[in-house]
């Protein structure tokens, strides 16, 4: 999507020089494990017990009623923390900012969350993080906005990830949080969108923290396992300055921060790699709950020498602890030489970094989610069933029963209750959320002593003019048909910092390249428009939806390929006849691999339901056909099922996120199937429900459309066999006191029935048609 603010303009300019922020103080903690990002703090004189009902007498200076399920983050003087709220037709999310000295608050963002299986009770898992210069405060929602807020409140940019990049979320609540550094913003995700990016794979992306523009992709490459949620670091290893992240795939990732260029890959699970990495140095730790790559036991905690690559360009191990224990819900936490880690199952590990040796290790809970954070001298930490520890540290000692501090909270009727956050510690103050509640802990008249925290190690020296490399800004675009986008290359060093380029007798080629071919062998055509020798961009008029790319080539160096999506604007209309049998559509997101056109035994041309993978992201689909910010219109298409082997699929249609279903299941009471209009299909706060008895191998025209009224949006779906007059009386509507007021036009698809080994039933769309609604 394009940034919402500052406009786009046609032609694209390019941002300034990306700068690299100094050493972290303590008046800041935006990254969720603290400014070293190994879930440790400085701070002193920090309380080793409360009691929220004695209020400042029980070392609770304020309390808000403003829970949430991740690590506040703390700014500028202001106190930031995601939550879910509302509920029935009024749940959502939202981004909420207090005073850091009082807890008033100061201002509330709400969205709503779509397009996801994760249920409420798992919504606002990733932290925040931001931009001490600036002040603004970045968000990844579990319905998939990027936001970017200034300090007030008010949006600067967003992105929709899911609608713009195909991005995928499981039924876990699974999301890695959004990371700061050198003016960008980078957030990992699983995703699929289209042409060489058509596979669901982890990706990272980086966009520039002021603007939103796509600065760098990073392709990890490698088969993603399931969702995951490992919050990424940034360190400097070897001079270089790297973004080190866990991902879906089970590997740790290292990337250059500036490019997105791959440093070196490490498998360390055959699953998702949850668990946030910790650096120290040159050493990386990492965990793991699920199988190891090469057998054995379940669990891992292993110690990695970044410094030193072996011939097959991997970290060596310094130590690797194996014994049976899932290290994997939780992140570790390091401080004075000691890693502390809790297993799924309620014990706090306690290890010597140095050697692997284990320690000791406490039963604090029989269900765990929150990490741990080590602060003057004691570990605080939550447990699921609303208990907070606070644990006193005796070196390589196992804490003592008798000196440990236990509290439970006791929330609001209707509250879902469990506590997943995890503390911080800044300012002289402990900050945490329960399910219901942020409160703020400190010593009463404790005067906080100014901390500082060593910046990390210095990169290799800059040289004006070492060029290493160059990348094409932006990376990423969306662009109307006929549209102009000006490409810039940007010669880098080494280490990713911009230098001026000094090879004045290196040739520079902008070219339009082709696409890969398939995985079945077809050609796509490349991208249709005119490219000029200084990178300037101008797409056809036609078609009126594509996808290419544009490469670029100064002597030696080659640039990464930017990526062009010609979006379809509406009004829109597409019956494939003109369509190559065994494609997907052009400039759709999520189409690729989902949606294939196929030619029927009548010889009518349509697009298909992809029936052949059981797999959840491939068998259930939306696929996207216009950008996120389309508003005011009407979709319509012609839709038809077949039943194979007793079963039916669900399919429909999307508009401004919410989706018209026509759903294959037999309802057991009515015995008749259903038509079923949502929006947050894994919670019913849109959900509704009629008897529709559509059947098999008919063709039927559905029609989807949004009223928006000042504060509410009637939406209204109906559905008639094709061909016959269209009836007055909508099928099925309601009204939403929360609205959806954009979102991309799309189609849905899920087939229910297929195997490993057997195709499913088939769900097929025709002459599809987008209309503007009529102004009022």
């Amino acid at each position: 999507m394009l940034p919402t603010l500052p406009p786009r303009l046609l032609l694209l300019v390019f941002a300034t020089a990306l700068a690299v922020p100094s050493s972290a103080t303590s008046a800041d903690w935006i990254h969720w494990r603290g400014p070293e990002m190994n879930g440790s703090s400085r701070e002193t004189n920090l309380p080793g017990e409360f009691n929220p009902a004695a209020g400042v007498k029980g070392n609770v200076l304020w309390s808000a009623p403003y829970g949430g399920r991740a690590a506040p983050l703390v700014m500028g003087g202001r106190v930031y923390v995601l939550q879910g709220t509302g509920v029935g037709l009024e749940e959502s999310e939202q981004m909420v900012c207090v005073d850091e000295k009082t807890g008033k608050l100061l201002w509330t963002y709400r969205f709503n969350v779509f397009h996801t299986d994760i249920v409420s009770t798992r919504l606002a898992w990733a932290p925040l993080t931001g931009d001490p210069a600036t002040g603004y405060v970045y968000a990844q929602t579990t319905g998939g906005l990027l936001l970017c807020l200034d300090k007030e409140g008010k949006l600067v940019w967003q992105h929709n990830l899911t609608e713009e990049y195909g991005r995928a979320s499981g039924y876990g609540g699974r999301i890695p949080s959004p990371i700061f550094d050198s003016g960008l913003v980078i957030v990992g995700m699983v995703s699929s969108s289209w042409g060489d990016f058509s596979r669901g794979t982890n990706r990272y992306v980086a966009f520039d923290g002021k603007t939103g523009e796509v600065v760098w992709w990073h392709d990890a490459g490698f088969p993603s396992k399931e969702t995951y949620c490992s919050h990424p670091v940034v360190a400097v290893i070897n001079g270089q300055r790297l973004l080190i992240s866990g991902g879906a795939d089970g590997y740790l990732h290292a990337i250059k921060v500036r490019t997105g260029e791959r440093v070196w890959t490490y498998q360390i699970c055959g699953g998702a790699a949850n668990g946030a990495p910790i650096v120290d140095g040159n050493y990386i730790y990492a965990t793991h709950g699920d199988e190891n790559p090469d057998g054995g036991p379940y669990g891992r905690l292993i110690c990695l020498d970044a410094s030193k690559l072996d011939k097959n360009g991997k970290p060596t191990i310094v130590w690797d602890f194996r014994k049976s224990i899932r290290f994997g819900l939780a992140s570790a936490a390091l401080s004075d030489g000691r890693i502390y880690v809790p297993d799924d199952a309620g014990d706090l590990h306690c290890f010597n970094a140095k050697t692997g040796k284990p320690l000791w290790k406490y039963r604090y809970a029989n269900e765990v989610r929150g990490s741990p954070l080590v602060a003057d001298g004691k570990v605080y930490i939550m447990d699921v069933q609303r208990r907070m520890m606070i644990l006193t540290l005796k070196g390589n000692e196992k804490p003592d029963e008798v000196e440990t501090f236990e509290y439970r909270f006791k929330e609001p009727k209707g509250i879902y209750s469990e506590t997943n956050g995890t503390p911080i510690a800044v300012n002289g103050h402990v900050y945490f959320v329960s399910a219901a509640n942020l409160f703020c802990l400190g010593v009463p008249d404790a005067k906080p002593e100014t901390v500082k925290y060593p910046p990390l190690p210095e990169e290799t020296p800059f040289k004006e003019g070492a060029v290493a490399g160059v990348r094409l800004f932006p990376a990423d675009v969306v662009v109307k048909p006929g549209e102009t986008v000006q490409f810039k290359p940007v010669f880098v060093d080494a280490n990713g910092r911009e230098v001026k380029n000094t090879r004045t007798d290196a040739k520079a080629t902008w070219t339009i390249p082709l696409p890969a071919k398939t995985p079945t062998g077809a050609q796509p055509p490349a991208l249709v428009g005119k490219l000029s020798d200084n990178g300037q961009l101008t797409v056809a008029a036609l078609p009126p939806a594509q996808q290419g790319y544009v490469e670029f080539e100064s002597g030696e160096l080659k640039a990464p390929r930017a990526r062009v999506r010609v979006a379809a604007q509406i009004p829109w209309k597409q019956d494939f006849e003109k369509s190559p049998e065994g494609s997907s559509p052009g400039g759709w997101v999520n189409a690729n691999g989902k949606f294939t056109v196929v030619k029927l035994p009548d010889g009518n041309t349509v697009l298909m339901k992809n029936n052949n993978d059981p797999r959840p992201p491939l068998a259930k689909a939306n696929a996207f056909i216009t950008t996120p910010d389309a508003a005011n219109y009407t979709i319509q298409a012609n839709l038809m099922g077949t039943v194979v082997r007793g079963g039916m699929g669900d399919f429909g249609l999307i508009n401004s996120r919410y989706s018209l279903i026509l759903d294959g299941k037999t309802d057991p009471d009515s015995k008749k199937r259903q038509l079923r209009l949502v929006s947050w299909e894994a919670r019913p706060r849109i959900t509704k429900v009629v008897d529709f008895d559509w059947q098999p191998d008919v063709w039927y025209t559905a029609k989807l459309v949004i009223e928006h009224k000042e504060k509410t949006a009637v939406v209204r779906g109906k559905v008639w066999k094709k061909g016959e007059a269209e009836p007055t009386a909508w099928t099925v509507e309601l009204e939403d006191p929360s609205p959806n007021r954009v979102g991309a036009a799309g189609i849905y698809g899920y087939v229910t029935n297929s195997t490993a080994i057997e195709t499913g039933s088939n769900c097929y769309y025709d002459n599809i048609i987008i209309t503007p609604d009529a102004k009022k």
